[in-house]
């Protein structure tokens, strides 16, 4: 579902010279979407072999499409094995997020999410109640330790899946690799998972990211821009439920599960979009708020220091409206 931040930097001309700086582009894609990044530098201190190799050992380590992966071994162990940094990192960050959103966000949710036909395997039927129940006692971020370099599981039927973390840890591994070579104006995004540092080079400008919102019974842009925020510092992620999802009937079958109930999320969030400093923080919680309905949400981030966001909801009355904390409004042009 990653797509809901468009990034408008692309729309923009090369620019040169400013103090020597240089606009310097490289687009791709990676984890099943596209990625982009723009840098300003004297030269291209960066290269797209860099970037792709940085995007395969984090493949290696964390993606569930790939059977030779970290993460797959761990998933296939009985109890556990030793990690890698990249694992390592994002396994303590959704630990953390887990238990400050009271397990809202749970990466131990893969048999549900196989299960209801978002994994790796294709599906025959959905499950029915009772095999729910048998899934739901492999599931819980209480089944999982992390001890430094080893990751433990407390019975073999435990599996993880970070989708909704690894393209934000994703940006942020990038965001660390523009750092370590100086540059300091920059904007990547993979997937619609954008992390900001600077301004674009001569103009001075500030970085501009469009929002999606949704405009029903639109076939030729059903989801237009409906926001701009501008940033010099931090990321922006969004999570929603109208793009990866299935038809069952009558139901419309979301990608986004409930890690308590083990069915897909139904409240009346349509997407949220967050920001962070970085942007792990921002993937995991906007994952985590999705599920906990408007009102609880808006709570939860209000008593955040770290967390702004950004709400598209559907009222009572089937309409669509939107809302804001008071730190993302102050975001918007």
């Amino acid at each position: 579902m990653r797509l809901l931040l468009l990034c408008l930097f692309t729309l923009l001309p090369f620019v040169f010279n400013k103090a020597d700086l240089r606009q310097f582009r490289i687009r791709g894609f990676a984890q099943g979407t596209s990625y982009q990044i723009t840098y300003y530098a004297e030269d291209s201190s960066i290269t797209k072999a860099e970037i792709t190799y940085i995007l395969a050992q984090l493949d290696s380590s964390l993606s569930i499409y790939k059977p030779y992966s970290l993460i797959n071994k761990f998933n296939r162990s009985e109890s556990g094995l030793k990690v890698d940094g990249y694992l390592q990192n994002v396994v303590e960050k959704a630990l953390e997020v887990s238990n400050k959103t009271d397990g809202a966000f749970d990466i131990t949710v893969q048999p549900l999410v196989q299960a209801w036909g978002f994994g790796v395997e294709p599906i025959a039927t959905l499950p029915d109640s009772a095999s729910i129940q048998a899934l739901l006692k492999c599931v819980g971020t209480d089944k999982v330790s992390l001890n430094k370099e080893y990751l433990q599981k407390s019975t073999p039927c435990v599996c993880i899946d970070v989708n909704g973390i690894a393209q934000g840890y994703t940006v942020d591994v990038l965001a660390n690799s523009m750092e370590q070579k100086g540059i300091r104006n920059y904007l990547i995004e993979l997937g619609g998972e954008v992390r900001v540092k600077g301004r674009k080079q001569p103009s001075g400008n500030p970085m501009a990211i469009g929002i999606e919102g949704l405009v029903e019974n639109n076939s030729k842009n059903p989801f237009p821009i409906q926001k701009i925020i501008t940033l010099e510092a931090g990321a922006v992620t969004s999570s929603g439920n109208y793009r990866k999802f299935y038809q069952s009937g009558s139901k419309k079958i979301s990608h986004l599960i409930n890690p308590k109930s083990g069915y897909p999320l139904d409240n009346e969030l349509i997407s949220v979009t967050v920001w962070a400093e970085d942007a792990i923080t921002a993937d995991a919680y906007d994952n985590a708020i999705m599920g906990m309905g408007l009102e609880k949400a808006f709570r939860f981030v209000n008593r955040q220091k770290e967390l702004e966001a950004y709400f598209i909801y559907r009222k009572a009355d089937d309409s669509v409206a939107d809302t804001a904390t008071s730190g993302f409004y102050k975001l918007m042009k």
